[in-house]
């Protein structure tokens, strides 16, 4: 098991950036893939970055490709969203989680943060 803490988000303007941050604490967080998802009220959860636990694998959604970047620091036990060019449209809570391999299913995700607000304004 892994226990998640996300942290960097808040209100910021349009066009901005945020790096957005997850800190896990198991040992074994290397071998978990990891993905940051966001929900706004409304909609379901979604998946917008993943990557695999070596950090080789990415994916994103394609809304936020060339805007958004996952990363990872296996030896820190972190994970990254870097968050640029936002527009109203990110605002939403976002999540990390983690999953047993490399995955875009959020069934698969089986631990997760508690959430961190971003909140884009005009």
């Amino acid at each position: 098991q892994v226990q998640l803490v996300e942290s960097g988000g808040g209100l910021v303007q349009a066009g901005d950036s945020l790096r957005l941050s997850c800190v896990a604490s198991g040992r074994t967080f290397s071998d978990y893939g990891m993905g940051w998802f966001r929900q706004t009220p409304g909609k379901e959860r979604e998946l917008v970055a993943a990557i695999s636990a070596g950090g080789y694998g990415v994916y994103y959604e394609d809304s936020v490709k060339d805007r958004f970047s996952i990363s990872r620091d296996n030896v820190k036990n972190m994970v990254y969203l870097q968050v640029s060019s936002l527009v109203i449209e990110d605002t939403a809570v976002y999540y990390c989680a983690a999953a047993t391999s490399f995955t875009t299913d959020r069934k698969n995700y089986k631990w997760w943060g508690q959430g961190t607000q971003v909140t884009v304004s005009s």
